[in-house]
């Protein structure tokens, strides 16, 4: 080598990494610089251990702050990785070259300050719209976690895509198609090491591209990085330091766009003129694991990389790229159950490889793939695409590092937690379904509900399928690769989940604004199992309590303060003090609910609901029975009983609310027989206004189970209808944007079930055989039970309960002139007694 050999390449390009493997093996450095911040040169060694494997990122971040931090994410197929462990690999020394994330980072902080747009950075970081395509971005250009994202039409405006403008003086409008077909999808040229001819010179790529290069930067100068002459100096001035300490055999690695800039001549004294001054913060730099699915996104912290999948198949497939990736996608269509042979894959090769030749591609890549895919194998439908796009093109690979790599103290503990519980990190979303009767179960359900107080959400609760009881949960899991910011930015509360979480629900406490806020607290802290923060967090909570008398306020604190009471029984927590404080705030909330019912307009009157419906499913939790209560307790129902009998029965509380207490009522069967018919027949009356009468319908029958209601009781049905056809004409348009609201949260069965009943008119009674009679009328129910109707599904009920018909026979008729009873078989010697049912059974309806 007679001076240091630049090597421009594309980051996470497969081509470049290929081609750059083949140069070093050409070349053979005495030392390997890489475009990257220096503070990483100690961490270095790590990549060649073999519990790292990509995808992996750099991650610096400020000590002071850790949420100002930056990512260097490096995939299997970026030529930095593979520059890296070639020479980790042969004992060559490796060096970062780029701006010292102690730079970049305070730069950012000052545009923060400034009000200026943050910059988005190269392809590590977002690229351009292209999917990465800028060559000459560094890692340095990483977007700070507390800055905005910039969107890539603004950024095209003023940055130049050196992919772009290459591709167009080629004649291609695809720049990414142009770069595939000219790098990534070819093997000739790069020396054997990169499957091309042996005898080809590995530099030739490189030194084509850097007159590339050095064409657009004479044209466009900086091309709208302005960031980049500060990083280029900083670059120029360690490759001198290098060139001091190991000579002339040194290889950079670098973006392709810099380059014509490092083999610019300058001085010293003017690189270090351009570094002068610049901001600086304090910086701590550690590996943490990184996805493909990262990688594939242009904005925050991905790289814009559209095909990690693709390009790590690109760069691993030793031969006949096509053919493989083709039987990877049979693999995968066989095990989601779809008929794909080896047939499919031979004739998906063929077809892939003709678009290929007609299109003038050098090698089929994803478009001539999802064609020949969409063709063969998925019968002319797109179904399959997404399916290969999520789990190949992109892929689900979550990396690995190792476990001394340098690490704040709370991220250590939560890797002894997952090691402990067994509960691994996976890119890959799944679902956990834990029993907290189990203690590996509770154990893991503390971790992530300790992990989301501290902001950290690496599994979100969602419904329990299965079970409503509070011994399941039910956890969406999925680790992103910002989460080791968030765990950096918790490490300031404490070194353990434990502590962290404690001191951190704590402060939350102090600095709480509502009731709601510290109620929910407190839910979070007795299923995070927090002893040592709930006492603060009820002393907080007493005082809000004390000084707050919205009824508003109470009542959306109340639900949270109760469930924090079921759960703390359920996890055998002491609760008998959130319980007291709960039947306190209820008892509050019974007193001032019917006067703050009075005078409200229609957004008050349906917020007002709402507290309803939330007290009264808090006091069904609350006023429950629990082993060895005292029957005294369950006066918090009675009196919550008569709050909404006076709430349902004042005439100056909108119709909203007394429909909604009327309701609550009749579901707790408290109106008695009749009851739901008075107190409707009194808010349709003539002498209500309209809209006051549409009011008490929509809290009456609103929401999803209010159609059913009507359905089974046809008497209301009338009444609502009688109404309805009532209503003058002037105040009919006021009142049908309240009744459509209504009804349109009915569903379709339900709509179309009572659009019937309506139209077939009053009901008829139904006809019984001489001597019958009709049963009674249970409340809020039709005029009684049809006995012939019911008698219908037995035959089907019995099919799937799987009782024997004999179990259940239906009574023979009786033969003319004998009574009931007696017939053939009944007399006193028979050997089976007759069989008494009970009033209710409907196995002696006549079928």
């Amino acid at each position: 080598m007679t001076g240091p050999v630049l090597l421009g390449v594309r980051h996470h390009g497969p081509g470049s990494a290929r081609a750059v493997r083949a140069a070093l093996d050409q070349c053979t450095p005495d030392a390997v610089l890489i475009e990257g911040p220096p503070e990483a040169d100690a961490l270095v060694p790590l990549a060649a251990r073999e519990e790292m494997r990509p995808p992996v990122a750099l991650l610096a971040h400020a000590q002071d702050d850790p949420g100002r931090a930056a990512f260097w994410p490096l995939a299997g197929f970026s030529p930095e990785w593979v520059a890296m462990r070639w020479a980790l690999a042969r004992g060559v020394p490796v060096r970062f070259i780029d701006l010292p994330a102690a730079h970049s980072l305070a730069q950012e902080e000052e545009k923060g300050k400034r009000g200026e747009k943050e910059e988005s950075g190269r392809a590590a970081d977002g690229g351009p719209p292209s999917g990465g395509g800028r060559m000459g971005g560094g890692p340095g250009d990483e977007v700070p976690a507390a800055c905005q994202e910039r969107e890539a039409a603004d950024e095209a405006d003023v940055r130049v895509d050196p992919i772009r403008a290459l591709a167009e003086a080629a004649g291609y409008d695809d720049p990414e198609r142009w770069w595939e077909d000219v790098v990534e999808h070819r093997t000739g040229g790069g020396g054997a090491a990169a499957g091309g001819d042996p005898g080809a010179d590995a530099l030739a790529p490189f030194a084509a591209l850097a007159e590339a290069m050095g064409a657009l930067r004479e044209a466009y100068g900086d091309g709208g990085h302005d960031r980049d002459p500060v990083r280029e100096a900083h670059m120029r001035l360690r490759l001198r330091d290098a060139r001091r300490e190991f000579g002339d055999g040194i290889a950079v690695v670098c973006g392709a766009w810099h380059v014509p800039a490092l083999a610019q001549r300058t001085t010293v004294t003017a690189d270090r003129q351009l570094l002068k001054g610049l901001p600086k913060v304090k910086t701590a730099v550690t590996w943490v694991p990184w996805t493909h699915r990262r990688l594939s996104r242009r904005s925050g912290y991905g790289a814009g990389i559209a095909s990690p999948g693709w390009y790590g198949h690109l760069f691993s497939a030793p031969d006949r790229p096509v053919e493989r990736w083709l039987t990877k996608v049979a693999g995968l269509l066989r095990e989601e159950d779809y008929a794909v042979s080896s047939a499919h894959v031979i004739e998906a090769v063929r077809l892939a490889e003709g678009l290929a030749t007609v299109r003038g591609r050098p090698l089929a890549g994803l478009t001539e793939l999802d064609d020949a895919v969409r063709a063969v194998m998925g019968d002319g439908t797109d179904v399959p695409s997404s399916l290969i796009h999520d789990r190949l093109v992109v892929g689900e690979v979550l990396g690995e590092v190792p476990e001394d790599a340098p690490a704040v103290p709370l991220q250590r503990d939560i890797a002894r937690s997952q090691r402990t519980l067994r509960l691994k990190p996976e890119a890959l979303e799944r679902e956990l379904e834990l029993d907290l009767r189990k203690e590996t179960d509770a154990g893991r359900s503390r971790l992530l509900h300790r992990l989301r107080l501290l902001g950290i959400p690496w599994g979100e609760p969602r419904g329990s399928r299965g079970s409503t009881g509070t011994f399941r949960e039910t956890w969406q899991l999925r680790w992103e690769p910002e989460l080791s910011v968030r765990v950096a930015e918790a490490g300031i509360w404490g070194t353990t989940v434990l502590s962290a979480a404690t001191a951190k629900a704590a402060s939350e406490a102090s600095e709480a604004a509502t009731l709601a806020e510290v109620t929910a607290l407190a839910e979070r802290c007795l299923l995070a199992e927090l002893p040592d923060a709930l006492p603060v967090v009820m002393r907080a909570l007493a005082d809000r309590a004390a000084l707050d008398a919205d009824v508003g306020h109470l009542a959306q604190a109340l639900p949270a303060l109760v469930r924090s009471v079921r759960y703390g029984d359920v996890r055998g927590t002491d609760s008998v003090a959130l319980r007291e404080m709960a039947t306190g705030l209820a008892e509050r909330v019974f007193v001032g609910l019917p006067p703050a019912c009075l005078g409200l307009d229609a957004d008050g009157a349906a917020d007002m609901r709402g507290h309803l419906d939330a007290t009264h499913r808090a006091v069904g939790l609350l006023g429950r029975p629990e082993t060895g209560q005292r029957p005294g307790r369950q006066d918090l129902r009675a009196r919550w009983t008569a709050v909404l009998r006076a709430v349902s029965a004042r005439d100056a509380v909108p119709g909203l609310i007394r429909g909604r207490a009327a309701r609550l009522l009749l579901d707790e069967g408290e109106l008695g027989d009749g009851g739901a018919e008075r107190l409707m027949g009194l808010a349709l009356s003539p002498g209500t206004p309209p809209t006051d009468a549409a009011g008490w319908i929509e809290g009456f029958v609103g929401g999803g189970d209010g159609g059913m209601l009507l359905v089974h009781d046809e008497r209301l049905l009338a009444l609502v209808d009688g109404w309805l056809t009532g209503v003058p004409a002037a105040a009919f348009t006021d009142v049908l944007p309240l009744l459509r609201r209504t009804f349109a949260e009915y569903e379709s069965g339900v709509r179309r079930t009572l659009g019937e009943l309506i139209r077939r008119g009053p009901a008829t009674p139904s006809r019984h055989p001489a001597g019958d009679t009709p049963d009674a009328a249970a409340p809020g129910f039709g005029p009684g039970l049809d006995r012939d109707r019911a008698a219908a599904v037995l035959p089907t009920l019995r099919m799937l309960l799987g009782i024997e018909a004999h179990g259940f026979a239906d009574e023979p008729e009786d033969e003319p002139g004998e009574e009931p009873g007696h017939g053939p078989g009944d007399g006193p010697h028979d050997e089976q007694p007759d069989t008494i049912r009970p009033a209710d059974d409907l196995t002696g309806a006549r079928t």
